[in-house]
């Protein structure tokens, strides 16, 4: 399950709740998942209209669920691959490499 890691999520609880988000971790010993950027659609008529939850706009930055009340589990859309960077050069000045990734950098403004 691993390889779903970083995919949108489909979650829905034994309180007929479903949640939408992206899988960040399963913890087979603790018997968790967790989900980011989560949104509750709730349980949509899952109850046959008792004791119905509404849908939310909100959206939670993590939620961490216990694996045994998860009812069903399904994959919205696969995580994207992100290309490989091009290999570094052979050049013998190089001792160390680090990656860094940023969508943007702030400077100070003087």
């Amino acid at each position: 399950m691993s390889d779903y890691i970083g995919s949108r999520i489909s979650l829905i609880s034994k309180s007929d709740i479903r949640y939408v988000g992206t899988l960040i971790d399963i913890n087979s010993e603790a018997s968790t998942v967790t989900l980011d950027n989560v949104r509750s659609f709730g349980t949509e008529g899952r109850r046959g209209g008792k004791d119905e939850y509404e849908p939310s706009d909100a959206v939670y930055e993590q939620i961490v669920f216990r694996g045994s009340d998860v009812k069903d589990l399904r994959i919205e859309e696969q995580k994207k691959e992100k290309p490989a960077p091009p290999p570094m050069p052979q050049d013998p000045a190089i001792i160390g490499v680090s990656r860094f990734s940023a969508s943007f950098i702030l400077f100070p403004v003087m």
